[in-house]
Order: structure tokens, then sequence, then C-alpha cells
């Protein structure tokens, strides 16, 4: 399986090129911020309009994913809908479509801020989930260990020969590891931002997404 391969107390995990954790011990596949119905919620609230291709392109990969790994267990942390009523107004096709992609696997949604939890679908629903060694959670939470989290949607900031370019990435400690969003229309906080400085340690790794996945000192 390609990616970028780590261990994390004392386990192995691979971060995929499309930001999807991999869990090969126990099968289990994680997913985080796939803000399912952006674009539907948008559009419902007066926002912009956006072209409402996110949730197809975002159950591609997944579904991409799902079938390179052989993954038994699902675990979506948190924010997997933009908010809850984009749920329950996905369009048939693709809640038939996301449908598809739980039958026969372990399902688990973990209880996000946008969504407390995708009500129109089936599988567990949980605002934490404790995989041991490894503590599922959608916020990190200061002074814990063996974190697996998201929220926060890291990207990284690079000037490369009088460019900026910003990446989508992973950040990685001896206590936490913060996940990117995984849907296709989402932003992201710069890693340089105070809020993430205190939570990662000063030798905390920044992962960006790309084939493969590059590390590199997390930009303060």
């Amino acid at each position: 399986m390609k990616g970028y391969e780590f261990i994390f107390t004392g386990v192995k995990l691979t971060l995929l090129s499309s930001g999807a954790l991999w869990w090969p011990e126990v099968k289990i596949l994680c997913v985080s911020d796939l803000h399912l119905g952006k674009s539907e919620r948008m559009a419902r609230s007066g926002g912009a309009i956006l072209p409402p291709y996110e949730t197809r392109d975002t159950l591609h990969k997944l579904e991409t994913d799902i079938e390179a790994t052989g993954a038994r267990t699902i675990v979506c942390l948190g924010d997997s809908f933009d908010d809850l009523e984009a749920s329950a107004n996905l369009p048939e096709d693709e809640a038939l479509w996301l449908t598809r992609l739980m039958a026969g696997r372990r399902w688990v949604w973990i209880e996000g801020n946008h969504d407390p939890g995708p009500i129109e679908f089936a599988g567990t629903h949980l605002a934490e989930l404790l995989q041991p060694p490894l503590h599922f959670r959608h916020i990190a939470r200061v002074g814990a260990s063996g974190e697996i989290t998201g929220h926060f949607h890291p990207k990284a900031q690079l000037h490369f020969k009088g460019r900026t370019v910003s990446r989508r990435c992973m950040l990685f400690d001896g206590d936490r590891v913060i996940m990117p969003s995984y849907g296709t229309y989402t932003g992201g906080l710069r890693t340089d931002n105070s809020v993430l400085s205190r939570l990662m340690r000063r030798e905390a790794i920044a992962v960006l997404l790309g084939e493969p996945p590059q590390p590199i000192p997390m930009p303060r």
C-alpha cells in the first residue's frame, strides 16, 4: 500500500495520498471531515453557489480507498456532512452510493461540531471510539495522548522559488495525529496558527498530501 508509513504509540499506520489513514493490523480506514453536501448547504443558506459535484468526488475517492485496502471498519472522524440537514438532503443516487459502501462493513460515525451524527444513515454513532491503544475523536484535547483527531483541516504554506504553495497535510507528534480534511470542498487552518502550535510538540511532523505524501518539519 503506497503512502507514508509511520509508527504512532507502537502502531504502524499509513497516510494514503488521498488523506485517509490506514491501520492494516486491524483493517481500519479512517477519514475525517468529509463535509458531504457542502454545496447544497451553502446554496440553502444563501452563500456562494458551488458546482454540486463535491459529494460524488469524495465518495469516489472513498470507494477507491476502501477497495484498495480491503478495509473492514471505516471510521468517519466527524463533520462527515456539512450540517445535519445536508445528510437528509443528499440526492438519492448519492445516498444509495454511500449505503452500498457501508454494506458488509463496520461503519463508525464520530460526532463532529457540524453534524452530531448523520441520523439518516445506519452504522454506529459515537462521540468517541477507543480502539486501544488509539483514541479516535473529532477535536484534539490538550493533555491527551494516543489521539487520532480531525476538525482543523491543517494545511502547510510553503515558499518555493518565489511562489507560495499551500498543501493539505497531516500533523503528528508523540501525542496525537491531526488528520487532513478528506472532503473536496474544504478549506484549512495553516500550521503556523497559534491553535495548532499549542497542540503540537516542537518536533511535530507535517506530512504533505501528494504522490507520495512527503514529511517535513511542521511549519510554524
